[in-house]
């Protein structure tokens, strides 16, 4: 494991440790404050398991009115904060610090209205994003963002990284299915962002929040869209004998004004790992897969399929394969939603998040795959091609520290060139520690300075999630 940089610890606040303890405990209960160091223990990482860090205590309140009691009890203390949903952060989004408390809300989960009128519903921000599809689905509704992780990652979680999913091909990532949120501020301030409505007035305090990495406040409710599902939808699998053959056929499917609910892609490593676990009937002969689902009323599910399968003949697909059952569309979207899990299995691995234009698919694949073999490590690549966010999985082993540091090398490389070909350095997993550093490749002083002032405008001391998003050499000497 290497050693992130990090600031320096406030020593004083790690001394008054037992006095906070007590403070919190006044407040939530002894039940609701985890203070033995193996228990502080599992919360010492999220997802990105490689950096590790015990936290000097864990709260976990159970009301908006709670975190607010918190919040303003350790603004006095002067503790950082750092706010966890499910810990599947894949950026280090909630690695704590010796100096700062877990905010954990993981009991904020409490869906606390459904309007299928206005086609809404109002949740704690600790439901999982799953659940609030299967609140609705009994009268026909969902919620569309669908990380990989969606069985257990939070709306909060979903809210501080813009997360999105499959299907954000066709209706968008987290910012464009929230409406509204209740936050608390490093003071304890609760503040309504947002409502019900489409478009609320003002100044857009909601695009701000979203994606924030928790570093402007905690938000605790959430009001989100709810859509009506469609009539039906089907999956269909392509198969190719290049990554650059598949790559174009998906810039030439968007291209071609068909807009599919998903279109995403393995390479020959994930689709022989995810083929073992899932056991979906995936193609094992080819270097590259495409998952293409299109919806809608049969006439019109025949016609998409249509179009795309004429639009993928320029690129020789190999196999070709429409789903016939319920069950295998739902065996085909069990492999790729278990895709991280199931390469968890056969190796350790380094995810990455980063954007390029559709159409420079083929050249970046190929150059991704040049990149991990000069670092010598392998890479498979499982990612939502349909709006060209790439996540290659940068394999090591965990337990040897030299090729640790090469996976970060790869992955930091790999990055660059997603900003070298107009794209940017996160979709959906956020920037945390793991990309931290690399915000000035994509930003110059000026940018991050602005950043930084709204960030020392919600949060003046930069107690809130501290060591992430922005460079450590550029904070304000606050920080």
């Amino acid at each position: 494991m290497t050693a992130i940089p990090m600031p320096p610890v406030d020593q004083a606040v790690v001394g008054r440790r037992d006095e906070i303890v007590s403070g919190l405990q006044a407040i939530l209960g002894e039940t609701h404050v985890i203070s033995a160091e193996d228990e502080r223990r599992a919360y010492e990482t999220d997802a990105l398991t490689a950096y590790r860090s015990v936290p000097l205590a864990v709260v976990l309140p159970g009301s908006t009115g709670e975190v607010s009691a918190v919040l303003r009890f350790l603004n006095e203390t002067g503790a950082k904060v750092v706010a966890r949903g499910a810990g599947t952060s894949l950026s280090g989004g909630a690695l704590p610090s010796p100096d700062a408390v877990v905010v954990g809300l993981s009991r904020l989960n409490r869906i606390l209205e459904v309007d299928y009128d206005n086609r809404i519903a109002r949740v704690e921000t600790g439901v999982t994003n799953i659940n609030i599809t299967n609140a609705v689905a009994g009268r026909g509704f969902f919620y569309a963002p669908d990380p990989s992780s969606q069985l257990a990652c939070t709306i909060g979680g979903n809210i501080a990284m813009n997360s999105g999913g499959a299907h954000c091909l066709k209706y968008g990532v987290t910012t464009n299915n929230l409406l509204g949120v209740t936050m608390v501020l490093v003071d304890g301030t609760v503040v309504e962002l947002g409502g019900s409505e489409l478009d609320a007035s003002g100044y857009d305090f909601l695009g701000l929040i979203t994606g924030s990495e928790g570093q402007l406040g905690l938000v605790t409710e959430a009001t989100v869209r709810i859509l009506r599902a469609a009539d039906g939808a089907r999956p269909l699998l392509m198969g190719f004998d290049s990554a650059e053959a598949a790559g174009g056929c998906v810039a030439a499917i968007i291209g071609s004004g068909v807009v599919p609910v998903a279109i995403e892609y393995m390479d020959r490593p994930a689709i022989k790992v995810c083929e073992a676990f899932a056991h979906a009937g995936y193609p094992l002969d080819v270097e590259a897969l495409l998952i293409i689902e299109v919806e809608g009323m049969e006439a019109e599910i025949a016609d998409q399929i249509a179009r795309i399968t004429a639009t993928a003949e320029a690129f020789a697909p190999t196999t070709t394969r429409i789903s016939k059952s319920a069950t295998e569309s739902a065996a085909i979207w069990k492999g790729r939603k278990s895709a991280f899990g199931a390469m968890g299995r056969v190796s350790d691995y380094m995810c990455m998040d980063g954007v390029i234009p559709t159409g420079e698919l083929p050249g970046v694949l190929r150059r991704v795959a040049e990149i991990a073999t000069g670092h010598g490590l392998a890479v498979a690549n499982i990612f939502h091609a349909g709006d060209g966010n790439l996540h290659p999985l940068i394999l090591y082993d965990m337990n040897d520290p030299e090729q640790l540091a090469k996976a970060e090398l790869a992955g930091a490389d790999i990055l660059k060139l997603c900003v070298e070909v107009g794209g940017c350095l996160t979709g959906e997993h956020g920037v945390g520690i793991e990309k931290r550093d690399l915000m000035g490749v994509q930003f110059d002083r000026a940018d991050l300075a602005q950043q930084m002032r709204i960030k020392s405008a919600f949060d003046p001391s930069w107690r809130l999630n501290p060591a992430k998003v922005f460079p450590l050499d550029g904070r304000p000497a606050a920080a």
